[in-house]
């Protein structure tokens, strides 16, 4: 054949002639989206380097496409015509950022379904791309990157070779570490939150290699960002905070996964590492932010996500220090270390009032779906566990306090005991005792009702 093929004839009937034009069972049209890919390879082809813009036309087209793509059919469809490797040449050649944004934004639809992510996932060239697309300057593009690389390790047919693609390059955790230490941006900080999750929940090698690592000084984009990861999850943790509780408890899982490594233990628990700053940080939250004196119990079934996390990583800190304290003498041990865990009053009471509101809670709603009965349990657990360990060093002049800010009251040692007992009767005992000296008719009651 010399020439390039005629075009089908008109078809007699207009609606047989839009079925086969129609993508899968969709009403998209092929003929549409076949001159839109063909615009965006023009348009990346044609003054690139002059094209920081895109036409309203274009971007209104491109978005459109963007939409479609999180349908199966059209996902598909765009496999078969190669659109992967359609809009990774364009994204090498952009230099307009919404462009970027788009094209990484179809690729994320794209990703969703097995079979594309499939065919995205064995694209080492695309692979490479996003990787690097991740020290890009635009938060946008930065967003719909991390959004497609935590699709792809959600796949757990193809997770593994991203893992090893992240291992192998080694600019992933300098440029994820930037971004925490220097956006501002809510939507961004809380992906990237979620994508290091994913990482770390994957590869607990990965997670003990970027927290042990220190960054080099060509890594350094600002020398007055440090880019060392805890303290960059710290930064992001704090930026969250105010904005989005959701994207907080992300970044307290993360903190609580590093301390389950005995890598991430010895770094927040290091003389002047992270461990002083987390802990201040977390006990704040806890103290100003969460089951407050005038909450209603049904604030705990809101808020139980994130005050499992903030109590795991408060007792996990503590018990950081118990381990380090059991390496070396007593001695040596308070000349040379800044011992950083106190218990001051305000965050005794608040892990007090927690106790009151799980004993409140479970007297007026006693109907309670299983998977809210699991993490109310596990709620409980932990509160019970890091309660033990408060009160094993709890003082009369700590209870004094208490007492006098209304933190500590009859209902409050009901729930307290029934917390400690009888799993952690000898806490208990040390709470008797401290209080049968700062309040001996409270004791009493204790005792009472309480016999041990």
């Amino acid at each position: 054949m010399d020439r390039n093929p005629s075009p089908p004839p008109d078809q007699a009937d207009g609606d047989e002639g839009e079925d086969l034009d129609a993508i899968g069972d969709t009403v998209y049209s092929k003929h549409w989206l076949f001159s839109t890919l063909t615009r965006l390879i023009q348009h990346s082809e044609e003054n690139s380097e002059d094209q920081m813009q895109l036409s309203d036309d274009d971007e209104e087209d491109l978005c459109r496409v963007w939409d479609m793509a999180m349908d199966k059919d059209v996902a598909g469809f765009l496999q078969e015509f190669k659109a992967a490797d359609i809009l990774l040449g364009v994204i090498a050649k952009s230099h307009c950022p919404r462009l970027t944004e788009i094209c990484v934004g179809i690729l994320g639809n794209i990703a969703c379904f097995p079979d594309t992510c499939a065919t995205l996932s064995q694209n080492e060239d695309l692979g490479a791309v996003l990787l690097l697309l991740l020290g890009d300057a635009d938060p946008p593009t930065l967003l719909e990157t991390s959004r497609l690389l935590l699709t792809c390790l959600s796949q757990k047919d193809f997770c593994s070779l991203w893992l090893q693609r992240i291992r192998q390059q080694t600019s992933v955790c300098s440029s994820l570490c930037f971004i925490m230490s220097s956006s501002t941006n809510t939507d961004l900080l809380e992906k990237v939150g979620e994508l290091i999750d994913k990482l770390f929940d994957l590869d607990e090698e990965l997670m003990k290699c970027w927290i042990t690592s220190r960054p080099s000084d060509e890594k350094e984009r600002d020398g007055d960002i440090s880019l060392e990861l805890s303290l960059c999850l710290l930064e992001a943790a704090k930026q969250l905070r105010s904005e989005s509780p959701d994207g907080l408890e992300v970044y307290l899982h993360i903190f609580q996964l590093l301390t389950t490594v005995e890598e991430g233990i010895q770094v927040f628990a290091a003389p002047d590492g992270p461990g002083k700053p987390l802990w201040e940080f977390v006990s704040d939250v806890l103290c100003e932010d969460l089951c407050q004196p005038n909450d209603l119990p049904v604030v705990l079934h809101e808020q139980k996500s994130i005050l499992i996390q903030a109590l795991s990583v408060l007792q996990a800190l503590y018990r950081c220090q118990d381990i380090l304290f059991g390496l070396i003498s007593q001695i040596d041990f308070y000349s040379s270390y800044n011992f950083f865990v106190f218990f001051c009053p305000s965050l005794i009471g608040s892990v007090f009032r927690v106790c009151q509101h799980q004993s409140e809670s479970k007297k007026e709603d006693s109907n309670k779906d299983e998977a809210n009965d699991d993490q109310l349990q596990t709620l409980a657990e932990i509160t019970s566990e890091f309660l033990a360990d408060i009160c094993l060093n709890i003082t009369k002049d700590t209870v004094t306090d208490l007492i006098k800010n209304d933190d500590l009251t009859q209902k409050t040692c009901q729930a307290a005991a029934a917390c400690l007992l009888p799993n952690f009767k000898t806490s208990f005992e040390h709470l008797q005792a401290a209080l049968s000296e700062a309040d001996p008719q409270l004791a009493d009651m204790m005792r009472t009702q309480f016999p041990v």
